[in-house]
């Protein structure tokens, strides 16, 4: 579902106004902040030489305190997940501060992850990471980055706003599920704007093929994790070798997956398995 969402902040903002007041909407239901107004850019590529790693942000914005935001929807999982939220900010900083001007003007900065998955296991619904002084508690938070997650799957729903669980509800609900309703006016938002794109023709089209795509990522997303739960096993009987480890990732067939699993939790060795596989 979290396609519905990319299909409302990609496609259904007719004006520049109307773009802001929506994603000025869900930061400040995320973060729990007031913020007078928000300037967004979609789709935003930064590349800074061509032998290394470019970055596309899907929602790229601005506030009033000329504070970044980078809001990233994330329908499967994917390794080193923070690391990417580093890389995010590391990007984003380099276009914020010319040359020649002090540090001190570089603007705070905020990495966003909607995950229709849990990225740490923990069962929260957000995770927020900022830098911490672990000798000195009233230094934290100086360098003014933050990386949130927020997860699909979370189950602690005393600890974060009802806005925002009924959000993530809706983001992981199907598209049947989706048309229920949240009690929610920002989700209320979301379910209209949805309605609108299935009415039109050409952005029917759109939404269907987002659709599939989404149904490619959750299945390349299904196999990816119970690749790693093979070699998990695996490597209870020690190191495994760089080649069976790449033979089990690159392999995309679930079935073939989930027989070489039950192999692994029934085997003895390592060698067993091998020759079972």
């Amino acid at each position: 579902m979290i396609v519905c969402y990319n299909l409302y902040i990609e496609f259904l903002c007719e004006t520049e106004e109307e773009n802001g007041r929506n994603c000025k909407e869900f930061l400040e239901m995320v973060l729990q902040i007031p913020i007078e107004r928000v300037e967004i850019s979609k789709e935003k590529s930064i590349i800074y030489h061509p032998e290394y790693k470019g970055v596309r942000l899907d929602v790229f914005a601005k506030d009033e305190h000329h504070t970044h935001y980078d809001v990233e929807m994330q329908a499967t999982r994917k390794p080193a997940i923070g690391k990417r939220a580093r890389y995010y900010h590391s990007q984003i900083d380099m276009e914020l501060l010319l040359c020649g001007e002090e540090y001190a003007k570089l603007p705070n900065s905020y990495v966003i992850f909607i995950c229709d998955f849990d990225p740490f296991g923990k069962k929260k619904y957000r995770y927020t990471f900022a830098s911490q002084c672990l000798e000195e508690q009233e230094l934290n938070e100086q360098d003014g980055v933050v990386s949130i997650f927020l997860s699909t799957y979370g189950e602690n729903e005393k600890e974060v706003p009802e806005g925002m669980v009924k959000f993530l509800k809706f983001v992981r609900a199907d598209l049947t599920e989706s048309e229920n309703d949240f009690a929610d006016a920002y989700v209320r938002k979301l379910q209209e704007s949805v309605r609108h794109v299935k009415e039109s023709r050409e952005m029917e089209e759109r939404f269907m093929l987002f659709q599939e795509m989404l149904r490619d990522e959750r299945a390349e997303g299904k196999a990816e994790g119970k690749a790693e739960a093979v070699i998990e096993l695996l490597e209870e009987f020690g190191p495994v070798s760089d080649e069976v480890r790449e033979k089990i990732m690159t392999e995309k067939n679930l079935e073939t997956l989930k027989k070489w699993h039950k192999l692994a939790a029934k085997a003895e060795s390592m060698d067993e398995f091998l020759k079972a596989m």
